[in-house]
């Protein structure tokens, strides 16, 4: 059975040391903030003897031998470390999350960065709501790690290190009494560590799977309305939602099981010490105080263990969640430019494919198959054909969108692959069918950040006939705007660049009669003095093209003008009488 769009993989459960280094690399340029968090992790662990060391010697000293001095500056200790203690523990919290915050920001930055370095074949394999999944609740899984859980455990292990140090110089046997359980603690924590990871995993899964269902369906819900598919929506949401929910109810069961267990271990070791402890003061080898300081380290001691589920469900979310991180930070980028080849800035725009072919998947058939032809600098070509036969696969290998497989496709001589992907976008422009627009004025829409000149996209509206849209500003997909007006605006996004080449992908197919008449006008100023490499279904939109390539089953089966392939009698011909009702050559 198939693999779903929407079904994400499962990955093996990985070493975790490797993933914490990962992680931890992003504390880097932070480490003087990380060093002064553990020097108030020190202090912290050591205020927090404060407590036992005052009552023993409270009840050892100051109060059989009825000395209130000394009792009161015990007190007054004990209360001067309860500051101490809140002080540092409240600058700890702040520097530890700040860091964190940082990490976070710097971690959210590099993913974004490598999401538009990816090629376009990844968006092909991936949902959006899943790429939205990795930069926002997995990144705030690791926040959740590096403001409290790994601040919390290197707290945890830094108290608990002092305590066992205090407890075996103060009296060894005891200690041993309450160390007892720790294996049997160490063994359930291992077991409810490992069936946790597990369930995270499902979770992170599940999650990715609702978003990117949400986001297909919330973008699509025109089509969902006008076709009536609510119910099935809703069943499948439904379906896709509980699954979220059986693995969340997993976690919930480990958590169950863990509590108890937890419970029953550290009852029998503070029995256990209460056993060894009594004994020993029956004999006059340990004093009350001593005891007394042993119980108060020992809920000390094993509070940490009684957290341990709060802190290793931060651990193992960010486990999860690091783990699908790494993998999507570790996808292999656009591939580099294979020379130091750089477009002149005087670009003539001569175009070539060479022998190209070209297919998806090693397992797919080929969609281009030896396709040759040569566009001179200002000529315009065309390509024409039934649906499947290659021709937006043609405007996408000259974007570099997909490398080719076989042959070459050079531009003034140089090949694509050797070209950097900056300087190839500044040679093409290109206008697709379905134009995005993003949210905000339409100036911005044009100029979009290439650093253009003052003016230059009020120019180019002016050009294509569109300088009545300059003061629009425009919501989510340009929405406000019709199928022409975002045609207009394309073109002027084009032309703004001033590119030595232009792409064209049925920019008029989507468009009424009276849309279509300013669009053509609009490109027609748009391909004056330029390379122009069209894509069109209504053929009436290329009659005047210099070469009309006619593609089927990824060859080139006819070239020629518009009077040349109607002469011929072959595929154009067809198309042609098909599409416009002539009956012999004579009616062009």
């Amino acid at each position: 059975m198939s693999r779903s769009f929407h079904e994400e993989d499962r990955l093996e459960p990985s070493y975790d040391a490797a993933l914490v280094r990962r992680l931890l690399a992003f504390l880097r340029p932070y480490r003087a903030g990380v060093a002064l968090a553990l020097v108030l992790l020190l202090a912290s662990a050591a205020l927090q003897l404060t407590g036992p060391t005052t009552t023993r010697l409270a009840i050892d000293r100051a109060i059989p031998a009825h000395d209130r001095g000394l009792l009161g500056l015990l007190a007054a200790a004990f209360a001067l470390a309860l500051v101490l203690e809140f002080a540092v523990e409240y600058a700890q919290t702040m520097l530890t999350a700040r860091i964190g915050q940082r990490a976070m920001q710097d971690l959210r930055m590099a993913l974004f960065g490598k999401l538009q370095r990816l090629p376009i074949a990844f968006y092909d394999r991936n949902p959006v709501g899943r790429l939205m999944t990795r930069v926002t609740s997995d990144v705030e899984a690791l926040n959740e790690l590096f403001t409290t859980g790994v601040v919390a455990l290197l707290g945890d292990a830094m108290a608990l290190t002092a305590i066992v140090v205090w407890m075996l110089v103060v009296d060894w046997r005891l200690a041993l009494a309450a160390f007892l359980v720790l294996p049997g603690i160490a063994l359930v924590a291992q077991r409810f560590r490992v069936r946790l990871g597990q369930a995270y995993r499902e979770i992170r899964v599940r999650l990715a799977r609702i978003n990117a269902f949400l986001q297909e369906h919330l973008t699509g819900m025109r089509v969902v309305q006008l076709f009536g598919a609510e119910r099935r929506t809703a069943a499948v949401h439904e379906t896709v939602n509980r699954e979220h929910l059986v693995a969340h109810l997993a976690s919930i069961r480990v958590f169950a099981a863990f509590f108890p267990a937890l419970e029953v271990l550290i009852a029998v070791a503070l029995a256990s010490l209460l056993l060894a402890g009594g004994h020993l003061v029956r004999e006059g080898t340990l004093t009350v105080g001593v005891l007394a300081a042993f119980l108060q380290l020992a809920r000390r001691f094993f509070q940490p263990m009684q957290d341990l589920a709060e802190k290793l469900n931060a651990v193992q979310a960010a486990v999860a969640s690091s783990e699908r991180i790494f993998r999507l930070l570790d996808e292999p980028e656009a591939a580099a430019p294979r020379g130091g080849a750089r477009a002149h800035a005087a670009a003539r725009g001569a175009l070539a494919f060479e022998d190209v072919w070209f297919r998806y998947a090693e397992d797919q058939d080929w969609v281009l198959r030896g396709v040759s032809f040569a566009v001179q600098p200002g000529q315009t070509f065309a390509l024409v054909g039934h649906t499947g036969a290659g021709k937006t696969t043609i405007l996408s290998l000259l974007l570099r969108w997909y490398d080719v497989q076989r042959g070459r496709i050079t531009v003034d001589g140089m090949d694509l692959r050797e070209l950097p992907p900056a300087d190839l976008r500044a040679l093409v422009g290109f206008v697709p069918q379905d134009v995005f627009l993003f949210t905000g004025d339409v100036r911005a829409n044009v100029a979009l950040e290439r650093g253009l000149p003052p003016g230059a996209a009020d120019a180019a509206l002016a050009r294509v006939g569109a300088s009545h849209l300059a003061d629009r500003r425009l919501g989510e997909r340009g929405a406000q705007v019709s199928v022409g007006e975002r045609q207009l605006l394309a073109f002027a996004r084009a032309l703004a660049g001033n590119p030595a080449i232009l792409v064209l992908d049925e920019a008029t197919s989507s468009v009424d009669a009276e849309a279509e008449a300013r669009v053509q006008a609009a490109t027609e100023e748009l391909m004056r003095g330029r390379t122009g490499l069209v894509v069109a279904h209504r053929l009436s939109t290329v009659q005047h093209a210099d070469q009309i390539l006619v593609l089927h089953q990824g060859r080139v089966a006819e070239r020629g003008t518009h009077r040349e392939l109607l002469t011929v009698g072959g595929l154009y011909q067809a198309l042609y009488e098909l599409q416009l009702g002539a009956q012999s050559p004579a009616v062009a």
